[in-house]
């Protein structure tokens, strides 16, 4: 089961608060699975992770692809991802912020339109719109030095 950032706002509003404040506009990186053999690599599926910008508005997690990435390529094979938000620093002291779901690829101009409005920036024309959607969530705060983790999953909500 997948739900909407909205749903996953009303579920869960503090953990969805914690995430917007380190994904909403800023440097994430998104994880999908790649069939793309590299150097030494066999046959099968792999890890790729590549930094996006997400952006939270409008009860949506979206992003904007150039049509040309391989990102593309990768969510329209499986449509599952995780993303984690960038670090301030090496000792996590903004905390950690991590999402998995399926990515739906939105073809509304209404839609796109609603993200656009919300965007940090103005995505060129040419590239598409995806929407993320949560299956699961989880933060991990650093305090006192010990690790304090918050999960979230959308089959429990």
């Amino acid at each position: 089961m997948v739900v909407s950032w909205q749903d996953f706002e009303r579920a869960q509003p503090e953990l969805a608060d914690f995430g917007r404040k380190r994904i909403d506009g800023k440097v994430a990186y998104l994880a999908t699975n790649s069939t793309e053999n590299g150097t030494g690599l066999a046959d099968g599926v792999w890890p790729r992770v590549r930094p996006i910008t997400a952006i939270i508005g409008a009860g949506k997690c979206y992003v904007f692809f150039d049509p040309d990435s391989r990102r593309i390529q990768d969510i329209e094979r499986s449509n599952r991802f995780s993303l984690h938000c960038g670090m301030s620093d090496s000792s996590g002291s903004s905390g950690e912020f991590q999402m998995m779901g399926q990515a739906r690829r939105v073809e509304s101009a209404q839609e796109r339109a609603a993200a656009e409005a919300v965007s940090s920036f103005m995505p060129a024309v040419r590239f598409q719109l995806f929407e993320l959607m949560l299956c699961s969530a989880v933060s991990t705060a650093y305090k006192g030095g010990r690790a304090q983790r918050q999960h979230w999953s959308a089959d429990t909500a």
